[in-house]
């Protein structure tokens, strides 16, 4: 058994030095850098983190690196279904038998992709790290172990690196249609096929496999991750006893995508329709849903724990082009979409993000606190055209200001309001504009 093992190990290294750099759309993911740290790369399913390793690779080797310093990886092979922990070390060794010149005089890189699928794999990556003189990145995304919970079996050793589907830019690059100057040197034509671009983007997300597709093909690739995930990383992982609880929440959640989500209200609601289920299974339910990073939700922004407790979450798919799967309007909705690509890209920036319900009875859509402490009231609306709707974006913000006074107060639009010019301290962004910076 392991002289077969050995062989197929031994066979994949030499086959994934010899294979060809892959040509990718490049992403921009933030990597870590802290020494004899280990980075996870996690995200959704398919949203392209092996894709992440191969950059990482081919990055590697461009900045002088040798293929035989630079392996790749996948644990998903039948053949290697069977290993055990203690077969990791024919990797190690195989490896360095390989590439001799690589043992601990110089710095290789490990790519381990599905790691999880080895049992105990931890505490050999554990090990691997105090022992060999490697930088490590480790990717997984099974229904045995969560993606995000690849970076919390390290116990501190490992960093994460968040993969999402293509941001606006990203889905523009991938199309080859990357600006190759600032937006505010484009000409009419360029800003009229930018903006038509970004409707694109909201309407059909940025799954990579989702580009290009027609909208029935999308639709139905989309809705075959959303039932992988449901199946195997919440149902199955999880064991649930009351699956069905779980599809009704997930159609309330994704199809009110941007609005106010209460466990109580939900809870009731069901109560009415006779199904039994406690609160304590509702909000692990949702706890489940945000591990397997199908969606994300948004406390209110206080100081107060009561309040944060008391107060409804506000809820946002992983993907714009998710929403129109559980959407009954038939209508775009185009702005729960912009507003879900605006948290997508304050998350990718780096920032804490709330949301804020004023005294008066106001509210602000995010409440984002960056990694150097600056902060920003943010309102997004598709369109300003109306003067009802541009004054209470406006006064939302002025009376969220009063709490956070240090607060840049911005609107984030798709077309820009008629009229009178806004408040000098409010600032108006259009939405290619921001989501490119």
């Amino acid at each position: 058994m392991e002289s077969q093992l050995r062989t197929v190990i031994r066979q994949k290294i030499i086959d994934a030095q010899a294979a060809p750099l892959l040509l990718l759309t490049r992403r921009d993911v933030w990597l870590p850098a802290v020494k004899d740290k280990a980075t996870a790369v996690i995200g959704m399913r398919r949203a392209g983190k092996t894709s992440l390793l191969w950059q990482i690779l081919a990055d590697r080797h461009a900045q002088g690196t040798p293929r035989e310093g630079l392996l790749y990886f996948s644990f998903e092979d039948e053949r290697l279904a069977d290993m055990q922990r203690h077969d990791l070390d024919l990797l190690v060794e195989t490896f360095y038998q390989l590439n001799p010149a690589w043992r601990d005089g110089r710095r290789a890189t490990f790519f381990l992709d599905e790691i999880q699928l080895v049992p105990g794999w931890e505490l050999f990556a554990r090990r691997l790290l105090d022992s060999e003189n490697i930088e490590l990145f480790l990717s997984g995304s099974s229904a045995r172990l969560l993606s995000r919970e690849v970076a919390t079996s390290m116990r501190g050793r490992a960093m994460e690196a968040v993969v999402s589907p293509f941001s606006f830019r990203e889905m523009l690059r991938h199309a080859g249609r990357e600006p190759a100057k600032p937006v505010d040197r484009f000409t009419k034509a360029e800003r009229s096929q930018l903006g038509k671009d970004l409707q694109d983007y909201l309407a059909q997300g940025g799954f990579p496999e989702a580009q290009g597709l027609d909208s029935r093909n999308q639709f139905e690739l989309l809705r075959t991750y959303v039932d992988v995930v449901l199946l195997r990383d919440v149902v199955e992982r999880h064991n649930l006893s009351q699956p069905q609880v779980l599809h009704w929440m997930v159609r309330q959640l994704l199809g009110n995508a941007a609005g106010a989500f209460s466990i109580n209200k939900f809870h009731a609601d069901l109560k009415s329709r006779g199904v039994a289920v406690g609160k304590d299974t509702l909000h692990s339910y949702l706890a489940h849903l945000e591990d397997a990073f199908l969606l994300s939700s948004l406390d209110l922004a206080t100081d107060s724990e009561r309040r944060r407790q008391v107060n409804p979450r506000k809820v946002y798919p992983v993907d714009t082009g998710l929403i129109a799967l559980f959407d009954r309007s038939g209508k775009a909705n185009v702005g729960h979409a912009l507003e879900t690509a605006v948290l997508q890209e304050l998350q990718r920036r780096g920032n804490q993000v709330n949301y804020v319900r004023t005294p008066a009875g106001f509210e602000v859509d995010f409440y984002a606190r960056g990694i150097t402490g600056a902060e920003t009231l943010i309102q997004v609306c598709a369109d300003l055209d109306n003067p009802d709707t541009l004054a209470r974006e406006v006064r939302a913000l002025q009376d969220a200001a009063q709490a956070w006074p240090n607060a840049s107060l911005q609107i984030i639009a798709l077309n820009p309001p008629r009229g009178d010019a806004l408040p000098s301290r409010i600032q108006l962004h259009m939405a290619p504009d921001w989501l490119l910076v």
